[in-house]
Order: C-alpha cells, then sequence, then structure tokens
C-alpha cells in the first residue's frame, strides 16, 4: 500500500474526532477491545506462525516462545489490570493550598505512531501497540516492510478487530514511513536500530513530540573464571543464536577470563553442534533479507574463524560462527552485529574488562556468568546498561514487572507491562479547592510579609 500524504492526513483528523468521542468511554470498552483482539490472534495462531516462517523461516516454537507467548501476557496482564491502573490517585495537598484534595489522573496522549522492526514482526509491532490502545490512545502501525507476509496478518487483525479511526495498520517502505514521521503525532514509539533511531528523533523534534526509543548496541556478555561451564555455554548459545542472532538484546561479543577461554570456547562449540544439526538446520532461522546476509557474510573475510562460517546465498543462511578476537577496528565490531556470528575475548584483569566495555556506547543489556557475589555486584555497579541478567541471556525481557528500554545510545523510555501504562499515559495533575474556607494570606494587599516570613522559616 502506496499511502499518499493526504490519505494519511485525513486518517489523522478521523483519529481527533475519535479520541473526542471515546475519551467519555469506559475503560470497561477498552478492556472488551483487548479481548476482542485476543481471541482474534486465537483465530490466526496459525496464519501467523506461517507467515513468520514465510518471511525469514523461524522456526514454529520460536514463533510460539518469542512472539505469541509474549503478546498473549501482554493482553493478559491489561485485562487483568486496566481498571485499577486507571483510577486517579490521591496525593497529599500541599499545605499552601488547604484545604484540597489533589490527584493525578491517568490520560491518553492521543494520535500514537508505532514503527515496527522486521525481527520479531509480530510481536514486537503489536506489544507497544496494545499498550497504547488499552490507554485510550488511537494507533498507527506501521510493520516492516522486510517482513511482509507478517504485515498482511497484522493488517487483518486489525481491519477485523478495530474501527480504522481507531487503530490501523499501514504498510509501505522508506517513502511511507518518512510521510508518517512528517505529520504531528502525539507520542511515537519507534524500535529498530540506532542509525535509524536517531533520523527518527531527528524528524519528530520538529514538532516536539514526547516518544520512545528502542534500539540496540554491541550487549557485552561476561565470563568469570567461577562461572559454571556447561550452563553459561548452552545459555549463551541459545540467546546469541536465537533467531539467528537478529536480537537487539542478543550477546554481541564475549569477555572471557583468560584462564578458561581455551576450555570455555571447546564447549561452545561442543554445544553448537547439539544444539543444531549441520546437516539440516531444521530449528535455524534464516536471515531476513538479502542485503543482511550480503553484509553479515561480508564480515567475515580476515577474521580468524574458530568454528561455522558456512552459508547460502539461496536461502541466506549464515551458520553459527565464532570468531577470534577480531580487530576493534573491523567492520564487525564497528556496530551492533545483528546475526549469528559472535566475537570471542579474554581479560586478564578487571581494568582490561572495563577498557573493552567503556570503548562503545552504553549497552541495550549486558550478561555476567559467575558464582561470585561480589565479582557481578562490581559489574553492576560498574558499567551503565538498559538491562541485564546474572548467569542467563535475554530472559528479563519476558519479566512484564520490569522495564524493558535502553541508557543513552541503546534506547529512550521503557515499556512491558504496567511501564508500558506510564509510557502510554500522560498524568494529569488536578487540584480542587474547597470553598468553606479561604485563608487570605495570599491576597495584596501584602501586609502580612513579616508573618509570611516566619512562616518561610520552617523551610529556611
Amino acid at each position: 500500500m502506496n499511502i499518499k500524504e493526504n490519505d494519511i492526513i485525513e486518517l489523522l483528523k478521523s483519529q481527533d474526532q475519535f479520541l473526542r468521542i471515546a475519551s467519555k468511554t469506559s475503560v470497561d470498552n477498552r478492556i472488551s477491545i483487548l479481548k476482542k483482539l485476543k481471541s482474534n490472534i486465537k483465530t490466526h495462531e496459525q496464519d501467523i506462525i506461517e507467515a513468520i516462517y514465510q518471511d525469514f523461516q523461524k522456526p514454529e516454537f520460536e514463533v510460539l516462545t518469542t512472539e505469541l507467548f509474549v503478546v498473549y501476557k501482554e493482553l493478559n496482564l491489561f485485562i487483568k489490570n486496566l481498571k485499577k491502573w486507571s483510577k486517579p490517585k490521591s496525593v497529599s495537598p500541599a499545605w499552601l493550598n488547604f484545604p484540597s484534595s489533589d490527584k493525578i489522573h491517568y490520560v491518553p496522549w492521543g494520535k500514537v505512531l508505532v514503527i515496527a522492526p522486521w525481527n520479531y514482526p509480530f510481536q514486537l509491532a503489536i506489544t507497544p501497540a496494545i499498550g497504547a490502545i488499552a490507554c485510550g490512545n488511537t494507533v498507527v502501525l506501521k510493520p516492516s516492510e522486510h517482513a511482509p507476509h507478517t504485515a498482511d496478518i497484522l493488517k487483518k487483525i486489525f481491519d477485523e478487530v478495530f474501527e480504522e479511526q481507531q487503530a490501523k495498520v499501514i504498510t509501505g517502505a522508506v517513502d511511507t514511513a518518512k510521510i508518517l514521521l512528517e505529520q504531528k503525532w502525539d507520542y511515537v514509539f519507534f524500535t529498530g536500530s540506532v542509525p535509524v533511531g536517531r533520523i527518527v528523533s531527528e524528524q519528530i523534534a520538529k514538532h516536539m513530540t514526547p516518544h520512545t526509543l528502542e534500539l540496540g548496541g554491541k550487549n557485552p556478555c561476561i565470563i568469570d573464571s567461577t562461572a559454571k561451564i556447561d550452563i553459561a555455554a548452552k545459555r549463551i548459545c541459545w540467546g546469541k543464536f536465537l533467531n539467528a542472532g537478529q536480537t537487539c538484546i542478543a550477546p554481541d561479543y564475549l569477555m572471557i577470563d583468560s584462564k578458561i577461554k581455551d576450555e570455555f570456547q571447546e564447549k561452545l562449540i561442543s554445544t553448537l553442534k547439539e544444539f543444531y544439526s549441520e546437516s539440516s538446520y531444521e530449528d535455524y532461522t534464516r536471515l531476513i533479507h538479502d542485503a543482511h546476509y550480503e553484509k553479515l557474510t561480508g564480515f567475515l573475510k580476515d577474521l580468524n574463524i574458530i568454528y561455522g562460517g558456512e552459508y547460502d546465498a539461496k536461502t541466506n543462511f549464515l551458520a553459527p560462527t565464532l570468531v577470534d578476537s577480531p580487530d576493534l577496528s573491523s567492520p564487525l565490531m564497528e556496530e551492533e552485529i545483528f546475526g549469528p556470528i559472535l566475537p570471542i575475548y579474554s581479560y586478564s584483569s578487571f581494568n582490561e574488562l572495563e577498557e573493552m566495555i567503556s570503548s562503545f556506547e552504553k549497552p541495550l543489556s549486558l550478561y555476567v556468568f559467575s558464582e561470585s557475589k561480589g565479582f557481578t555486584n562490581k559489574v553492576n555497579e560498574t558499567f551503565d546498561f538498559g538491562g541485564g541478567v546474572i548467569n542467563d541471556t535475554i530472559v528479563h525481557f519476558v519479566n512484564d514487572k520490569l522495564p524493558f528500554g535502553g541508557v543513552g545510545a541503546s534506547g529512550i523510555g521503557n515499556y512491558h507491562g504496567r511501564a508500558s501504562f506510564d509510557t502510554f499515559t500522560r498524568k494529569k495533575p488536578i487540584v480542587n479547592r474547597k470553598t468553606w474556607l479561604d485563608i487570605p494570606i495570599k491576597y495584596p494587599p501584602y501586609t502580612r510579609v513579616n508573618s509570611f516570613k516566619s512562616f518561610l522559616n520552617l523551610f529556611r
């Protein structure tokens, strides 16, 4: 669908009208629409699985666990808690306003634009949309053109569940995204790469639009000499090569204590052989498109490959690949890898570890494997990152009680569960002054200045 600017302008006008009407509707109506959405997704489960497989051969198990499971959890959480979260919150009034009652009201921003990526094309599109719609906003969802089959099923679901003025999927490529970003939104939620995130931020700054940017970065994974090697190898291989490494929170490189580096490398290799059949790789996702395939396979030139490295252009296949200590100036290390290539480095002191990790921007995630509480505490206190895990990888994403988001170049804002409610609502403070008493001290003429000075001494 090639959207024209006039079309989106008319859509936004209709959303304004919908918001004026919707402001009078109850939270119960929004909960009903969430239940309808959940039922519709359940009806189309197999269609979703097949669409994502057509886009880049993601195994059914990964679709169930990393796409549908996360979406159902978010829907269930909002259905259960939206009434409670939406109630105005009473706060203590200021003394100077006596007598009064003060409350914080949670109101929708208004018209929300959600721009989604291709790597988890269903979940990363619909999860923020759920939060926005639940909070009373209207939504325009722009899914990735690189996952066209998933975009089609998203459009089908939205057309069946929502009125167009409430929530609409608009498909298209870069030109469509450009037109959308040129409009004035009340809130923008973007998930994608750091370079594109900068472009989005610059564009919406023209309207001073509040926003969330879910980006990425070079996520370090530290393996201390006290780590349980067998468990660490399994959990790292799972987190890194899930979705063929096309995960914003995947470990981007390993930092292994030099005392156990050789042993740990061997365990990584044996684990990968156990996980994936080299003859078929049935449980292994392919790269999303030709350009990404060519970029990643191009990285492999002049690297010391210690395992993997096989590729096939016919299916955009790149095997899980381990590389030893690539030069930090190599293209592989200049940006987030976002693929199944795992660089391995060693360190001999904490200073070396700190120098390496601090040479990059603040990452979206950090992982540390250690049985030493003192070591893990030191790591968490030393480095700044969006979110982390001790003795596993990427699992913080699935806990809806934890806000998910980056810091610095890896992102702005967060979401998931209650954090999504806080993101997609604006806190509107209301002071209700009572009329049964009116203390005259604030009114001119200011004859009581000395009395107020005495009162002010209480705060000095």
